[in-house]
């Protein structure tokens, strides 16, 4: 007989957004300004008819990953995106009604997987002032949590962990055993990492993509890293060939070019300080610690701001409504400096 999945019924999901191509983009977190034209033609250039013609073979490039991250191939697991490494995760180590916490606002597939495969998934909000207080996080884990989300830093709030912060968590969770999921989409933006916990314990994983200072975003390559015998449970859930040659042979000349990574680095630090020296000059109050993302509380309506900026300066940025006590603030996605001037003074037009 017929069926549907009940769970995808009242579902929420958003496809097709804006045709974005002529446009400055500074909504989806991504690098305006991508990689150096230079280095996509050296990577192009070796582009064969066979690799496109042939299923990807990800063994080579697993080894050259894990060597890059001081380990080896059994703890690393290649995905499409690390959004497909979450679901992954979701699916391996909780169950139908499971508990899973998280803060929230956060990424918003954790509560779409969640929903989707009929997961409880228990909101930890923000303190009024945007910070999170681990203590909040800790009192929600109870001998029914099955998976505890944690983002290093938070997207969309840029919030970090300390060391102290974190084994404060990692304790009960190992008390109450606890799969915990670190997602460090953003980890070279900030660069404390907590990936030993993934290489030394079990039911530890940490998720990280190529989209975000790698620059990749549209050849779709991320990867999880735990403890071998959770990878094979990932690795179980993988579809055959579920990442690209393109992306594949973009990171391998990435990871191996020496310099580049610190000098994507570098321009979005030189973005970053321009960006925050202009809008302190000018009287705006922002959130951010870490990531390529920035909470700006404008002085008019913040919906408005956005509507403007596509259909006046061509520049796409978001909207959040009720941020704590910044109220209803904007989202802008931080890159090179060239981008950030653009920005804001398009901002100080508007925003009067």
């Amino acid at each position: 007989m017929y069926y549907t999945n009940e769970h995808l019924i009242d579902l929420v999901r958003i496809f097709d957004q804006n045709e974005r191509k002529d446009f400055l983009r500074l909504d989806l977190n991504e690098n305006p300004g991508g990689l150096p034209q230079e280095f996509i033609e050296e990577v192009l250039s070796k582009i064969t008819p066979q690799l496109i013609a042939q299923y990807p073979e990800t063994l080579h490039f697993t080894e050259v990953l894990a060597k890059y991250l001081g380990t080896d191939k059994e703890h690393v697991c290649l995905v499409n995106g690390s959004a497909e490494g979450i679901r992954y995760i979701i699916q391996a180590f909780t169950s139908e009604n499971g508990r899973i916490v998280g803060v929230t606002p956060s990424y918003f597939m954790f509560q779409v997987y969640a929903q989707m495969y009929g997961r409880t998934f228990v909101k930890v909000p923000y303190n009024e002032d945007l910070t999170m207080d681990v203590g909040h996080i800790i009192c929600q884990l109870s001998d029914e949590t099955q998976l505890l989300v944690l983002l290093n830093p938070n997207n969309p709030m840029g919030n970090v962990y300390g060391e102290e912060e974190f084994e404060k968590v990692m304790r009960v969770c190992r008390e109450k055993e606890i799969t915990v999921l670190i997602d460090e989409a953003y980890h070279y933006f900030y660069p404390k990492t907590f990936i030993r916990y993934a290489l030394s314990e079990r039911r530890v994983l940490v998720t990280r993509t190529f989209s975000k200072m790698f620059s990749m975003a549209g050849c779709r390559l991320g990867y999880v890293v735990g403890h071998p015998e959770d990878i094979r449970m990932v690795q179980k859930l993988c579809t055959p060939h579920n990442t690209n040659a393109f992306a594949l042979a973009f990171a391998e000349q990435m990871l191996e070019t020496p310099g580049l990574v610190e000098f994507l680095t570098d321009k979005f630090k030189k973005g970053r300080d321009y960006l925050i020296q202009r809008l302190e000059e000018n009287g705006y109050r922002h959130k951010g610690e870490a990531g390529n993302f920035i909470f700006i509380e404008p002085k008019t309506c913040a919906e408005e701001i956005v509507k403007r900026m596509k259909s006046e300066k061509k520049i796409l940025i978001k909207s959040y409504h009720q941020v704590g006590e910044f109220g209803d603030c904007l989202r802008v996605s931080i890159g090179e400096e060239c981008y950030m001037k653009q920005f804001v003074d398009a901002l100080l037009e508007l925003d009067q």
